[in-house]
C-alpha cells in the first residue's frame, strides 16, 4: 500500500513501504519514494529486484514510470539500486549519485544501458531541477556510506534521510509515523551504534539539519519522524549517540582462534 505523505494539488511525495514481504525474513524492509513535481517524477532509492515488480506497479497509480526524470541514489547498496538496470531499461531517466560511486554503477547494468546517464553528484551536494522546483541533495558523507547524500524537498519540506533515522519493524509498521520516541529507540538504537561511524559525523549533520526548514525526515528503513517536535526529538538524540569508531576496541581486531 502507497502512502501519500504529501499533496497540494501540483507536488506530491509517495512512500512505497510494505514491497518487501516479512515472509522473505532474510531481506530488511525497505521504502522506496517518488516525488512529483507538476508532472516531473523522480524516484528515490527504488531498492532491489525483490522490489522492483511491485514498486512498478504501483507507480502507475501515481506517474509514468516511463517518464521519470531521475533515479536519486542516496549511495550504492544492493536495496538502494540493486534493480537500476531494469530502471535504465523502461525509462529514458538519469540516476543521480555520488561521484565516489558514479563508476561503480554500470557494474548493476547491462554494458551501454547507462552510458550518459549518470549525474555525478559532487560531495558539497547540488540542486537536481525537477519541475517547476529542485531537489537538494545534501551532504551525509560515513552516514554510513563514505559517498552518501540525502534529498531534501523544499515543497513539501521533507527530508528523505537514507540510512538516518532508519528502524528495524515489520513492513505492516513502516507506513506509520513514530508516535512516541522514547518506545521507538529499542527499533533503531542497534542499527545506528553499529552503522553510523561516529558521534563526531553525527554532530556535523545534526548542525546542517538544524539550519534547514525540516517538517518530517524519512529514512529508506522503517518509521518516519512527522513534526517539528518529533524532528528535534531525533536530532537530540542521534547529536549525543556514541556510535561506530567510538565503541570499537582493539578487541574487536582480533584474530580468531
Amino acid at each position: 500500500m502507497a502512502v501519500e505523505l504529501f499533496n497540494d494539488g501540483n507536488h506530491k511525495c509517495i512512500m512505497f513501504a510494505d514491497l518487501v514481504d516479512d515472509a522473505a525474513d532474510i531481506a530488511v524492509q525497505a521504502n522506496q519514494f517518488l516525488i512529483v513535481d507538476n508532472g516531473h517524477g523522480a524516484l528515490l532509492d527504488p531498492g532491489g529486484n525483490i522490489t522492483y515488480n511491485g514498486l512498478l506497479m504501483e507507480m502507475h497509480n501515481y506517474f509514468p514510470p516511463k517518464r521519470l526524470e531521475y533515479i536519486l541514489a542516496s549511495h550504492a547498496d544492493p536495496d538502494i539500486i540493486a534493480s537500476i538496470n531494469k530502471w535504465m531499461i523502461h525509462s529514458d531517466c538519469k540516476i543521480a549519485i555520488s561521484k565516489l560511486w558514479a563508476r561503480f554503477v554500470p557494474h548493476f547494468c547491462s554494458v551501454g544501458n547507462i552510458e550518459g546517464r549518470i549525474e555525478s553528484i559532487p560531495d558539497e551536494g547540488m540542486n537536481l531541477p525537477l519541475g517547476k522546483t529542485v531537489i537538494k541533495a545534501v551532504p551525509a558523507h560515513f552516514m554510513h556510506s563514505e559517498g552518501n547524500f540525502q534529498f531534501y524537498d523544499p515543497v513539501s519540506k521533507i527530508l528523505f534521510s537514507g540510512d538516518m533515522g532508519a528502524s528495524i519493524v515489520a513492513h505492516t509498521e513502516a507506513n506509520e509515523p513514530v508516535e512516541d520516541f522514547n518506545e521507538h529507540l529499542k527499533y533503531m538504537e542497534g542499527f545506528h551504534r553499529r552503522y553510523m561511524i561516529s558521534n563526531k559525523i553525527c554532530r556535523y549533520w545534526v548542525n546542517m539539519v538544524r539550519q534547514m526548514d525540516v517538517e518530517s525526515i524519512v529514512p529508506q528503513h522503517g518509521k518516519s519522524f512527522k513534526g517539528k517536535k518529533m524532528v528535534n526529538q531525533f536530532l537530540d538524540w542521534i547529536e549525543q549517540l556514541p556510535c561506530g569508531v567510538d565503541l570499537m576496541t582493539q578487541d574487536n581486531y582480533r584474530v580468531p582462534l
